[in-house]
């Protein structure tokens, strides 16, 4: 019997180490990862510059709470908004948190207007995260199922759709502000239209509304820009970070720009844990990584070419609605139900994963080069032609 409580179901495999795009379990076979801890490990399993930094600093010191000064996260801060341009930061340990403190800020932001019930507007297919405030922002049934009451302050629009934002805010005197995912991410990689993100900015703007992004998932490279919200010439006034900031150590960040940055005052919020000399050495790395060894153009090189070799390979074939990426964020939409992949890809030696029931999200380390990549692609096309296409 497990003392675990029984909140996932598990793969039966276990890792016991790693070293690049590679994992190995504990009879030693070697399994070939295309989720990175589920877009979390950034540089991969056991990067050397980061084990190395990880090491040094745990010699030194790993944490002293946030009741005194920390230069290594006033370092971090200063470099994540040289590179987001924004103003201040929030640190915590993970992206529900950093939601949680977006959503404080536009429940801070919407009092200091007189406005008694701030509303947020929050996207159908969405994923925010699991607590309370988070799982109900979250556009699944699945995920809020059991954990009413939910939280009042929220209303619902469908994903990649101005006209209904315009509409809630005509209706609606209560909205403070919209939280949105660059790409949908959990679900099913879902990528809006190019003039999606401008649209919200100028709805924000015209009704002195926050603009905030969930940059949980898309956000640290994986796209090929430091966020990808940068895809475009717009500038959000909340932004979350969490997963690939660390490369699998926890941290989270919630950055804020013009008056957004001035809500905090002591004793709004805080985090035990968030932002200490152990994760933020962890995030400095990261950041620095990607910009010496290029890989946010490895991200844009590598991720162009697994969909073109998907496409290649699948396009057009019955039961295949559609292959979309944005960098290294990749979904294969299938007619279907694909959950079973998961358990055959592990059989072959290859991680995957299954979002929204049936798509197959691709979200690997950002160091794969083009051999694992192709790799990858064969790995998948195999599965996915054996699943659709069956043996008499």
């Amino acid at each position: 019997m497990s003392h675990l409580m029984n909140t996932y179901s598990r793969l039966p495999v276990a890792f016991t180490r790693g070293e690049g795009v590679w994992l190995w379990d504990t009879s030693g076979k070697r399994y070939l990862d295309g989720v990175a801890g589920v877009a979390v490990n950034t540089l991969g399993h056991a990067h050397p510059k980061l084990t190395q930094a990880l090491c040094a600093q745990a010699q030194t010191l790993i944490h002293t709470s946030n009741l005194y000064e920390i230069p290594l996260q006033e370092k971090l801060a200063a470099k994540l908004c040289n590179l987001a341009n924004m103003d201040r930061v929030f640190f915590c340990n993970s992206g529900c948190e950093a939601n949680e403190a977006a959503i404080k800020l536009a429940r801070l932001y919407g009092h200091q207007k007189s406005i008694e019930v701030p509303t947020i507007v929050v996207m159908e297919k969405s994923f925010h995260g699991r607590t309370m405030a988070t799982l109900t922002a979250t556009g699944s049934r699945k995920v809020q199922a059991g954990f009413e009451p939910l939280l009042a302050g929220f209303v619902r629009v469908p994903f990649n759709d101005l006209e209904a934002v315009r509409q809630v805010g005509q209706h609606n005197q209560n909205i403070v502000a919209v939280l949105v995912e660059p790409v949908q991410g959990e679900g099913g990689v879902n990528i809006p239209d190019a003039a999606y993100l401008a649209g919200l900015r100028q709805i924000c703007d015209t009704n002195d509304w926050l603009l905030m992004l969930d940059e949980v998932q898309s956000g640290i490279g994986r796209t090929g820009t430091w966020f990808a919200h940068q895809h475009t010439a717009i500038k959000p006034d909340v932004m979350t970070l969490a997963k690939g900031l660390g490369s699998g150590v926890p941290i989270g960040a919630c950055l804020a720009a013009g008056p957004a940055a001035e809500l905090f005052k002591p004793g709004n919020h805080g985090s035990t844990f968030g932002g200490n000399p152990l994760a933020c050495t962890a995030a400095l790395t990261t950041l620095e990584t990607i910009e010496q060894d290029g890989l946010r153009e490895n991200a844009v090189r590598i991720g162009e070419l697994i969909v073109a070799s998907l496409k290649q390979a699948l396009g057009g074939m019955s039961g295949v609605v559609q292959i979309r990426g944005n960098g290294l964020m990749i979904g294969i939409e299938l007619d279907r139900s694909c959950g079973e992949l998961v358990k055959r890809a592990l059989a072959q030696g290859l991680l995957i994963n299954v979002t929204s029931d049936k798509v197959i999200r691709l979200v690997p380390p950002l160091i794969m080069n083009a051999q694992e990549a192709q790799q990858l692609v064969a790995g998948v096309v195999s599965l996915v032609q054996e699943f659709l296409v069956p043996a008499a």
